[in-house]
């Protein structure tokens, strides 16, 4: 099959596109045999669309029915394959008791269900294999609803190998899984397809990186009989961990394809010497081992394989995390190298705006603002779209760099725009903005949702007349109606909260034929892998120092209990002059979350404390919020009570001690963001974590870690490994870290030749067909985020 389909790797507004084979992968699941409309939407319920999603869908366990075992040898909670004869039939109206015997001992199968045929089947004298997970209990060992087949008195048990269990969903059973996996393989086999896009060569360049370390199997392998099964002998056939060689020694000419013809190319591996077990599988070869995998007489080689399939450390799993990772890379890299195609503004190499900026601040910047600076200024001077990610740990001054890159736009002729992803983050750069910048007579623009018709109307006038050259908002500004006079610098705070597709629709509007730079800044520190995974197309930059005159913040973990005793250093910190923060995790009271609602917290401390205290969050009108925070930091309030709405952007110096109510509730890297606004003067500062009993493990970890740790990374890196990347990141990145195998946390090591791989790739022109291939069959979607 050699169907052409256009399969886009640009972005709509380039016109580039490749013509991608369409292969038995691309194909949808519905045309296999046996799956029409009902089986299609139960597979959708599981992401499966493609014939390789369907293959990608690997099982999350294995029954083992290799081994016939005697009822004296199971135990509690094993599934085990045995057999005997019926000897008792107990029939009720709760059902069924079948007791079977095999001269080492008795099991009771207990069927609740009585179905037609099965009280004629379990006649007394009647021999049985069956399986199933064994129970025991003081009525002995039973077995609920087994798997059972009916044995002729000279018929030998059918070992059925290593049954996969599949995630699955209501409906959907395990043995139709199976089926459709079986005929996917068959269909994708019979297409002759090159499941393998690597050369030897390719592989070459990566030789020297290290691939995790396995256990060395400790006990000589010897190998089971099997029936002659295409899936059987060629997953018998796949190289094994350690030893670096073929397990099977099979003979070609006695191995039966789907199709039952002797010599099938797809068995050469079960003769071939190998050197590196990875490198010289292909992709079809480890799926069939994932989805059949080869059982062992020695129970300890079993069990090796097993724990290496289900950690996903197994030969096979790291083949196909290696090409899976190299796609995501490539479509990285691809995006760029699409960028990077485009034309961006030049800006000046020197600016007087920044200068005097800089100049009229009662401090000077910090070494690593000022190295920052210059990889930012090095970046816009070229007419090569600026694509950076600064990071900065809470308080390091990013937003100070940010406006510094502003003014080399603005030296230039250029309009700025300067987007967060809330409305009150959007405010507090427009207030620094404005304080920054109009007293050089430069206009700063707002642009938000929440605007009147009118208000809206005059801004977006002004913006498109260049009336404003600074534009700050929210997600309102890449609207569609929002026409730019001369955009060259897009600022981006916080950007793992925005969509890519958001951030696309902003950088398109630049003027003609002219891409905008872009700055990218977070205020979450990102881990290595992460960052590699998701901000690989972007250079970074490390704000890795604070101001001077920031103090140390120290964090306690207060039992919920205490909270009056914390209420009580509330107001002494406030009578001695300091400001304070009062963080709740939600606005209204919920009975399933238990949490202090922001509203009862407030009349509850109003009520108890002879201080000024202010209500903020989420649902107020934006200028009742931007009144409160005003005033909070002007110190016309003591203490203001929040949602996490005060999580990025709020700057208040005085501020000396932070408060978090249900602390556990809330992941690490917001944690750190919402103590990281206090400490931002010369006071000692305090961050009281408040959580409720009973905390579980999980919430213990993340609540030391916080208490023992200021550093962003650290705290970064457990909370990726804690909560995952979708969690960190932020659920809108979906265009970025959805992996059908790949862990960040596991498979950092992969990563590194992925990295590799990808640059090898990209940089050979005479394999675009490849990269392509890859990128489509790995990441069908990509093709609408190759420019974000």
């Amino acid at each position: 099959m050699s169907v052409s389909v256009n399969a886009s790797l640009s972005s709509p507004t380039d016109h580039i596109r490749f013509e991608l084979p369409l292969s038995a992968l691309d194909m949808p699941v519905t045309a296999l045999a046996g799956v029409g409309l009902k089986v299609a939407e139960q597979l959708a319920q599981l992401n499966i669309k493609r014939i390789f999603d369907l293959l990608l869908h690997l099982p999350r366990d294995y029954e083992d029915r290799s081994r016939l075992l005697s009822i004296a040898e199971v135990g509690h909670g094993q599934s085990a394959l045995i057999t005997g004869r019926v000897v008792h039939v107990d029939t009720k109206r709760s059902g069924m008791t079948v007791v079977v015997d095999d001269d080492t001992g008795t099991i009771s199968l207990r069927f609740f269900k009585v179905y037609r045929g099965l009280a004629q089947t379990m006649s007394l004298g009647t021999q049985l294999q069956l399986f199933g997970e064994v129970k025991v209990s003081r009525y002995g060992k039973q077995i609920h609803h087994p798997e059972y087949q009916i044995l002729s008195s000279n018929e030998t048990v059918v070992n059925t190998g290593l049954q996969p269990i599949y995630p699955s969903v209501k409906g959907l059973h395990q043995n139709k899984l199976r089926t459709l996996i079986k005929l996917a393989l068959q269909t994708v086999r019979s297409e002759g397809l090159p499941m393998t896009l690597f050369t030897p060569t390719d592989f070459a360049v990566v030789a020297d990186l290290p691939l995790a370390p396995f256990e060395p199997a400790k006990i000589p392998i010897t190998e089971a009989e099997y029936p002659e099964d295409i899936f059987s002998t060629l997953a018998r056939s796949v190289p094994d961990n350690t030893t670096g060689h073929s397990v099977s020694n099979v003979d070609k000419t006695n191995v039966y394809d789907a199709n039952n013809n002797t010599n099938s190319d797809i068995h050469t591996v079960a003769t071939r010497k190998v050197n590196n077990n990875v490198y010289n599988l292909t992709i079809f070869e480890a799926l069939v081992l994932l989805h059949t995998p080869p059982t062992y007489t020695d129970a300890g080689r079993q069990y090796q394989l097993l724990t290496q399939l289900s950690a996903r450390t197994h030969a096979a799993c790291q083949r196909l995390i290696i090409e899976e990772l190299t796609a995501h890379q490539l479509s990285l890299l691809y995006r760029r190298q699409q960028l990077h195609q485009h034309k961006a503004p030049k800006c000046a190499t020197q600016s007087p705006i920044a200068d005097k900026l800089f100049a009229a601040l009662p401090f000077d910047l910090t070494s690593a603002q000022q190295r920052v600076m210059k990889d930012i200024t090095a970046d816009m001077a070229t007419s090569i779209p600026m694509l950076r990610l600064v990071q900065g740990d809470v308080g390091a001054g990013k937003t100070l760099v940010a406006a510094g890159a502003a003014g080399y736009a603005l030296d230039s002729g250029w309009q700025v725009a300067v987007m967060a992803p809330t409305e009150i983050l959007a405010e507090q750069h427009l207030v620094n903005f404005k304080q920054w910048f109009e007293p050089l007579g430069i206009g700063v623009g707002w642009l938000a949702g929440k605007q009147t018709a009118k208000q809206r109307r005059e801004a977006l006038e002004a913006v498109a007349e260049n009336a404003v050259q600074v534009v700050v908002g929210t997600h309102a500004l890449f609207q569609e109606q929002v026409q730019f006079a001369k955009l060259g610098l897009v600022i981006i705070d916080e950007q793992h909260r925005f969509g890519v597709e958001q951030r696309m629709a902003l950088t398109n509007k630049g003027v003609a034929n002219s891409t905008p730079h872009q700055l990218i800044m977070t205020a979450t520190p990102i881990p290595r892998t992460l960052a590699m995974s998701v901000y690989g197309d972007m250079d970074t930059s490390i704000i890795d120092e604070l101001p001077p005159g920031r103090t140390p913040i120290t964090t306690v973990t207060i039992d919920r209990n205490r909270r009056d005793e914390v209420i009580e250093r509330i107001a002494v910190n406030c009578e001695a002059g300091r400001q304070a923060y009062w963080v709740c995790s939600l606005v209204e009271a919920s009975s399933v979350l238990d949490a202090q609602a922001a509203e009862a917290t407030y009349e509850d401390l109003n009520e108890r404390l002879n201080i000024r205290i202010g209500l903020v969050h989420g649902k107020m009108k934006s200028v009742d919020k931007q009144a409160i925070m005003q005033a909070f930091k002007a110190g016309q309030l003591d203490l203001l009570i929040a949602t996490t709405v005060i999580e990025v952007g709020v700057d208040v110096p005085n501020a000396s001690l932070m408060v978090i109510e249900n602390a556990e509730r809330l992941g690490l890297s917001q944690l750190h963001q919402l103590r990281g606004r206090v400490g931002r003067g010369s006071t000692k500062s305090y961050c009281v974590l408040l959580y409720q009993k009973p905390l579980s493990e999980t919430g213990t970890e993340r609540l030391n870690v916080l208490r023992d740790s200021t550093d962003g990374f650290v705290i970064a890196q457990k909370d990726l490994e804690l909560r995952g990347p979708g969690e960190l990141l932020g659920k809108r990145q979906t265009g970025n870290v959805g992996y059908y195998l790949a862990d960040l946390i596991r498979d950092e090591q992969l990563f590194a030749i992925a990295q590799r791989l990808a640059k090898h790739l990209i940089a050979d022109p005479t394999r675009k067909a490849d990269v392509s291939q890859l990128i489509h069959r790995w990441m069908p979607e990509a093709s609408r985020y190759t420019n974000a």
